[in-house]
C-alpha cells in the first residue's frame, strides 16, 4: 500500500459524492479518518472505497479498509452510523489482525537476537500504575520477552517471540485492560498527545464551571444552615448543585472510572481506584441525601476534587510532554515519499558482500593476534621488549574499507557512464512534438522518476535527494559532488564535502544541488533510526529506582484501601454521620501520585538534558550508575586522543644519507613517493601523509595493491615500492631491531606509531628500507580539564590502551593520570575491569565504540565516543555524539544532581503521605481541601524535577 492516492489528480472532494451509490454514508470532518475518525497526518495514508481515495490516519486503517474491500464488505461503511474507534467491524475481520500482515509488520516491526520488536504509542497513561498494570498483564501472556512501558512520552516498547504470539494479540490485550496502542510514527503520536490534551482541557474547563457554581450554591446553604433557611428553598438548591455536578461527575471524571475500573478487571489496583471510590462514595452519599431530604450534600467537594485532581494532571501532563518532546527534536521525521529513479540490486549486493567479507577478514586476523605485555607507568619498562614493530606499528586493518570504496567509485563511474550515454542518446532522438512541446527526454525522464513512500525503499534503489531535505538512509553516492550537513548525528555543525563513491549517512541534510545515491540500508537500519532505536530503548528500560518507586506505590494504595475501611467503621462507631467524609478525605490525601511521579519526571528530564550536550543515553540504568562511578577507565586511541595522526618526523636511512643531495629534498622525495601510494587510501595515515605532501608533485603508479593488516605496495618509474609496518615493508617476520639499516625509537620521537618506506633492489629480491615516517595522535584539547574535574571529584582515571608503544604511557603521565596500562588485548582489558569490581569499584568505561566492545560490556557503565560511521557496532550504555569529551564531566554533574532531586521527591511524598494520614482519619481535612493537598504535592515533585534542566 501507498500513501500516495491513487489518481490523486482526478479525484473530486471528498464530502461530494455520487448520490445514486452513496446515498446515506456517514462522512467524517475535513481532515480526519474516514476508517475511525481520528486527525489524519500529513501527507494523510489514502485507500480506495467505494470508488473514491479515502484518507487514513495510520498504516492499520490502511490495511483494515483494504481488507474490508477486498474480502467484498463494503456495505459496512454505508450500515454504520457513525465514525468511531470503537465502532465494531464486519465480523469476519478486526482492525487488530490487519497488523498481523507482513506488509504493515514490516512497518513497524523488526528483529533483534532472534526476537521480534516493536515500538508502540499508548493512549489514557495516567500514573505509574497504569504502566505497570500493562507489563504485568502482558508479562503473563506466553511469548512475552519483555514490556516496557514510558509514562512520560507515552510509548512502550515490547519485545516477543512471533512464533508463538502475533502483534494483534499483544495490542488486544492492552485494549482489554482499557488502553489504546498503535504502531509509534512521531506525527501520528504528536497528534495522538495533541488529541489527548485537547480533551483533558475540555474536561478541566468544565470541572472548573461546574465547581463554581457549586461552590455558590454551597455558600449560601453552608450560611442557611445559620438563618433558618427553608427546606423547600435548601432542597432547591441542592437539586441545582446536582444539576451543575452531574457533567463533572459523569464527563470531567470518567477518565478517573475508566481507569480503575480497567485495574479492577485486572484484578489490581492503581491510583484511580482510591480516588473513584472517595469521588463515587461522596456523589452518591449527596444524591441520597437530595432525595431523602436527610444528611449533607457535598457537591461542591465533588466538583472541586474532580477540579484540582485534572488541573494537576493537566500540569503534569504538559510537563511530562514537555520533556519528550525534548527527545523526539533529536531525531527528525523521516521523509514519507521520496523520489526513486532507478535501482541497482547488483550494485548493492555486492558492495554488501565485500563489506561481509572484509568484517570476516578482521575477525580472523584479531584472532591471530596474541596478548602483549602489560606495562605500567610506575613500573621499569624495558624499552627493548616494547619496540616489537610488529606490534607498534598502526593497525591497517582498518585499511581493507579501501577495498570496498574502490568498488563503490566503480560502481558510481559506471552509472554515471550509463546515464550519460541514455542522455546523449534521447537527446539525439529528441524533436518537440507540436502539440505538447514535450521532449523524448522529458518523457523518459517522468517515466523513470516515481515518488514512493520512504519505508517501501530497498536495498539496491537508485534516488533523488533534492536540495534542502533529509537524507532518508545510508547509501553510496552516484553524483559527482554532494555538500551534506550531518550535525544531527555528530554535533558538528560543519558542511562535509562528499565525493563520487563516498558513504553518505541516513539522518544528515543535503545542504546543496539535488544528487543521486544508491541505498544501502533500509530506512529503519540506517544510522538516525539506529539512534532513534536507542533513545526508544533508553527511554522504554526502568532502573531499579523506578521499579522500586513503582513497587512502593503500589504498596501505598493497596494499605490506604485498607486504612480507609478501618477509619469508617472506627467513625461509624464513634459518630456515623462523619464516617463516610473522614473515609474520603483519606482516601484523597494519602493517595500516592507524588510517590508515583518522582522519579520518572526526574529521570526524563535528566536525560533529555544529557542529550542537549551530545551525552545520548541508550540504556535505562545509565544515569543511576553513573551517580554511583568510582572509576573512569579510557581507552586512549580516539578517545583521550582525536584518533587521526599527525606527521612529525621523517627519518632517512643510512643509505639515503650518504647520497650528496640535500637532507630536505630527499624527505621531501620520499614523502611524495609514500603519499604517491597512498593515494585514494581511506587510513588514517593514509590521511597524514597526503596533508603533509599537498604541495609536492606526486609521481604515478602503476600495479597498486592493498595488503590487508600489511600496508600498499605500488610501481613507480618501474621500482616497486611498498609502505606499511616494518616486516612487511621488508618482506621478513624478524625483529625490526635485527636490521642494520633501520632503527625505530618511538620513546626518543615521542611517536605512538610509524612506518616504513622501503623498495626492491633491481639486481635481486631484497627489500631495502629509505625512510621510517613517525605519528603521533594529538591528544583531545579537553582531556586534560575533564580529567582534572574527575579528580576533584575524587573519582580515578585509568588508562587502558592496546598500543604497546611506550609514548603511550609518557602521555598517560603528562595528562596526570595514576594508572595507565597499555599493550593489552580486549581479554586483558576486562580482566582489569573486574580486577577494579571485584575490590568494589563502580566503573565507567570510555572507549571508541569499534573494537572495544567486551570492555565495554564488563564495566558497570560505559560510553562510547562514536562518529556516525560508528553508531551501527556501539554496545555502550551511552554515546557521545558531538566528540565533545568534557560531556562526561556533565553526565557525571547532571547524575548526581538527579540523585539527590528523586530523594528529595522520595522524602517529600512520603513526609507528606505521612502527616496529612493522622488529621484525615481524625476528620479534621474535608475532601476538597484533601483534593488540594494531593495535587499540590504532586506539582511540588513535578517543578524540583524540573530543575534539573538547567543542570
Amino acid at each position: 500500500m501507498s500513501s500516495v492516492p491513487p489518481s490523486i489528480a482526478s479525484t473530486p472532494n471528498h464530502h461530494h459524492e455520487d448520490n445514486s451509490i452513496i446515498e446515506g454514508l456517514v462522512l467524517p470532518l475535513a481532515g480526519d479518518c474516514f476508517h475511525c475518525g481520528d486527525p489524519v497526518p500529513q501527507p494523510p495514508f489514502y485507500a480506495e472505497i467505494l470508488g473514491q481515495s479515502r484518507e487514513m490516519c495510520c498504516m492499520g486503517c490502511q490495511l483494515a479498509a483494504q481488507s474490508i474491500v477486498e474480502a467484498g464488505l463494503e456495505q459496512y461503511y454505508l450500515d454504520r452510523s457513525e465514525i468511531s474507534r470503537t465502532a465494531s467491524l464486519p465480523t469476519q475481520m478486526t482492525r487488530l489482525e490487519a497488523y498481523d500482515h507482513d506488509e504493515i509488520k514490516q512497518q513497524f516491526v523488526y528483529a533483534q537476537d532472534g526476537m521480534s520488536v516493536a515500538e508502540l504509542s499508548v493512549n489514557n497513561l495516567r500514573c505509574a500504575a497504569c504502566t505497570w498494570l500493562i507489563e504485568s498483564r502482558l508479562d503473563e501472556l506466553n511469548g512475552i520477552s519483555k514490556c516496557q512501558v514510558n509514562l512520560t512520552n507515552q510509548r512502550m516498547r515490547v519485545i516477543w517471540n512471533e512464533d508463538k504470539l502475533p502483534i494483534s494479540r499483544i495490542l488486544a490485550v492492552i485494549n482489554e485492560i482499557g488502553y489504546e496502542a498503535k504502531p509509534y510514527r512521531q506525527d501520528t503520536h504528536e497528534a495522538m498527545l495533541a488529541r489527548h490534551t485537547n480533551q483533558m482541557l475540555l474536561r478541566l474547563g468544565i470541572a472548573a464551571l461546574g465547581s463554581m457554581q457549586a461552590m455558590m450554591y454551597a455558600v449560601a446553604l453552608y450560611f442557611g444552615e445559620y438563618s433558618d433557611m427553608l427546606i423547600l428553598q435548601r432542597d432547591f438548591l441542592r437539586w441545582v448543585s446536582l444539576f451543575v455536578s452531574t457533567p463533572v461527575f459523569f464527563y470531567a471524571g470518567l477518565p478517573f472510572f475508566t481507569s480503575a475500573w480497567s485495574a479492577v478487571r485486572a484484578r489490581q489496583v492503581n491510583m484511580d481506584v482510591p480516588v473513584s471510590i472517595a469521588l463515587i462514595v461522596t456523589f452518591f452519599a449527596s444524591l441520597y441525601a437530595t432525595i431523602t431530604g436527610q444528611g449533607e450534600t457535598y457537591y461542591d467537594s465533588v466538583s472541586m476534587f474532580i477540579f484540582f485532581l485534572l488541573a494537576g494532571r493537566y500540569i503534569e501532563h504538559n510537563a511530562r510532554l514537555k520533556a519528550a518532546t525534548m527527545a523526539n527534536d533529536l531525531v527528525v521525521v523521516e521523509p514519507v515519499l521520496v523520489q526513486k529513479v532507478a535501482e541497482d540490486k547488483e550494485a548493492a549486493k555486492r558492495i554488501l558482500q565485500q563489506i561481509s567479507q572484509n568484517m570476516l577478514n578482521e575477525t580472523t586476523s584479531s584472532e591471530e593476534d596474541g596478548t602483549a605485555d602489560i606495562s605500567r607507568d610506575n613500573v621499569n619498562v624495558d624499552p627493548i621488549s616494547n619496540q616489537k614493530l610488529s606490534s607498534a606499528m598502526p593497525n591497517f586493518m582498518k585499511s581493507i574499507d579501501d577495498n570496498v570504496h574502490e568498488l563503490t567509485v566503480r560502481i558510481a563511474q559506471d552509472w554515471q557512464q550509463s546515464r550519460n550515454q541514455r542522455f546523449s542518446l534521447s537527446k539525439q532522438e529528441s524533436k518537440p512534438e507540436p502539440t505538447t512541446g514535450v521532449s523524448v527526454e522529458d518523457k523518459n525522464s517522468t517515466q523513470d522518476k516515481k515518488m514512493v513512500t520512504a519505508h517501501s525503499l530497498q536495498v539496491g534503489d537508485i534516488i533523488m535527494v533534492e536540495a534542502g531535505s533529509e537524507i532518508i538512509s545510508d547509501g553510496i553516492l552516484l553524483s559527482s559532488t554532494a555538500t551534506v550537513s550531518q550535525s544531527l548525528l555528530t554535533g558538528e555543525g560543519d558542511l562535509i564535502i562528499k565525493t563520487q563513491g563516498d558513504y553518505i549517512v541516513g539522518g544528515a541534510q543535503n545542504d546543496s544541488q539535488p544528487f543521486e545515491m544508491l541505498v544501502t540500508a533500509l530506512p529503519e537500519d540506517s544510522q538516525i533510526g539506529l539512534i532513534d532505536r536507542l533513545m526508544n530503548r533508553a527511554m522504554s528500560e526502568k532502573p531499579k529506582l523506578a521499579q522500586q518507586a513503582d513497587k512502593l506505590a503500589r504498596w501505598f494504595v493497596a494499605r490506604i484501601l485498607v486504612l480507609s475501611v478501618l477509619v469508617f467503621i472506627g467513625w461509624y462507631i464513634v459518630d456515623p454521620s462523619q464516617a463516610v467524609w473522614a473515609t474520603v478525605a483519606v482516601l484523597v490525601a494519602t493517595c500516592p501520585c507524588a510517590l508515583s511521579l518522582a522519579t520518572p519526571i526526574a529521570l526524563t528530564v535528566s536525560t533529555n538534558r544529557l542529550a542537549s550536550y551530545g551525552f545520548l543515553t541508550t540504556r535505562g540504568h545509565t544515569l543511576q550508575t553513573l551517580a554511583e562511578i568510582t572509576h573512569v577507565a579510557f581507552d586512549k586511541t580516539g578517545t583521550l586522543t582525536y584518533g587521526k595522526p599527525n606527521l612529525l618526523n621523517i627519518e632517512l636511512t643510512d643509505s639515503l644519507n650518504q647520497k650528496e643531495i640535500q637532507v630536505s629534498d630527499q624527505k621531501d622525495k620520499v614523502l611524495a613517493i609514500a603519499a604517491a601510494l597512498e593515494v585514494g587510501s581511506r587510513h588514517p595515515i593514509a590521511h597524514a601523509l597526503l596533508t603533509a605532501a599537498y604541495q609536492l608533485h606526486l609521481p604515478a603508479t602503476q600495479a597498486l595493491q592493498h595488503y590487508p593488516a600489511g600496508g600498499v605496495e605500488a610501481m613507480i618509474d618501474g621500482v616497486l615500492y611498498r609502505i606499511g609496518h616494518v616486516n612487511f615493508a621488508l618482506d621478513n617476520t624478524n625483529d625490526a631491531n635485527e636490521h642494520s639499516d633501520i632503527t625505530i625509537d618511538l620513546v626518543a620521537q615521542r611517536a605512538s606509531s610509524a612506518v616504513v618506506l622501503s623498495r626492491q633492489n633491481n639486481d635481486s629480491d631484497d627489500w631495502q628500507a629509505l625512510a621510517c615516517f613517525y605519528f603521533n595522535d594529538k591528544v583531545r584539547d579537553s582531556a586534560k580539564s575533564m580529567l582534572d574535574t574527575l579528580k576533584a571529584l575524587g573519582i580515578e582515571s585509568v588508562m587502558l590502551t592496546g598500543d604497546p608503544s611506550p609514548q603511550a604511557l609518557v602521555m598517560a603521565k603528562g595528562l596526570g593520570m595514576e594508572s595507565a596500562y597499555n599493550g593489552l588485548s580486549p581479554t586483558d582489558k576486562v580482566n582489569h575491569i573486574q580486577k577494579l569490581q571485584s575490590e568494589g569499584a563502580v566503573v565507567l568505561m570510555v572507549g571508541d565504540g569499534l573494537n572495544d566492545a567486551p570492555v565495554l560490556a564488563a564495566a558497570d557503565v560505559s560510553t562510547s565516543i562514536a562518529g556516525a560511521a560508528d553508531l551501527a557496532q556501539v554496545s555502550s550504555d551511552s554515546i557521545i555524539l558531538n566528540g565533545h569529551i568534557e560531556a562526561i564531566t556533565a553526565a557525571k554533574r547532571i547524575a548526581d544532581k538527579t540523585e539527590r532531586i528523586i530523594k528529595q521527591n522520595f522524602r517529600w511524598a512520603l513526609v507528606y503521605n505521612s502527616i496529612v494520614l493522622i488529621p484525615a482519619a481524625l476528620g479534621y481535612v474535608p475532601p476538597w481541601l484533601a483534593a488540594i493537598g494531593m495535587s499540590l504535592s504532586s506539582l511540588f515533585v513535578v517543578l524540583n524535577a524540573l530543575r534539573l534542566k538547567r543542570a
